[in-house]
């Protein structure tokens, strides 16, 4: 028996921020991810947060229209102490949904907890951590000059595992075993 291929998919991850932001597209093939891009975005060079939030749209904008990707992943803001700092960091985010909403694409955002989580088994590893398991997994062979953009790999990844488990697809509508199997008789073994 021949299992059916599943459709490609593209998924966009963003690591959002006012300063750097990490973009990075992963493309999967019958479930098999591969890396398109994974690049950062600097905005120090602009002093005025308004033009920073500008660049960070066109960009966002611009990834949609060349790569066509199927849904979009987020890191959500963690909750720091710094209120300016996390006005600044939300703003950033906001632009980038509001940019994938214009697209068309469907938003899903994860705590960074859960990033590292997916990614290494950890909530809490450093990004050293989270970088050498991405690198092991999807075989990159170069290191990027930041991690912002290994972040971004890494949320596009998660959004990957997240989608593609059982578990990560009882939360999307599931009302329990039956259900389950009347929605993925492709997986039932006779």
């Amino acid at each position: 028996m021949t299992t059916p291929t599943q459709p490609s998919t593209i998924i966009l991850g963003i690591d959002p921020g006012s300063q750097m932001m990490g973009y990075a597209l992963l493309k999967v093939d019958n479930n098999q991810p591969r890396v398109l891009l994974m690049d950062t975005l600097k905005l120090t060079m602009y002093e005025d947060i308004y033009q920073r939030l500008e660049k960070i749209h066109t960009k966002v904008c611009e990834l949609v229209r060349l790569y066509r990707p199927t849904t979009f992943a987020i890191e959500a803001p963690f909750f720091g102490k710094n209120v300016q700092s996390m006005l600044k960091l939300g703003r950033a985010q906001g632009v980038a949904i509001a940019a994938a909403m214009q697209g068309g694409l469907d938003i899903t955002e994860y705590s960074p907890k859960k990033v590292k989580q997916s990614i290494t088994g950890n909530g809490n590893a450093d990004k050293e951590q989270v970088w050498m398991m991405l690198k092991q997994t999807l075989n990159i062979e170069e290191k990027p000059q930041y991690f912002d953009a290994t972040d971004a790999l890494a949320v596009a990844l998660c959004h990957h595992y997240q989608s593609n488990s059982i578990l990560g697809k009882a939360g999307k509508g599931f009302k329990g075993w039956d259900d389950f199997i009347a929605k993925n008789a492709d997986r039932i073994k006779k």
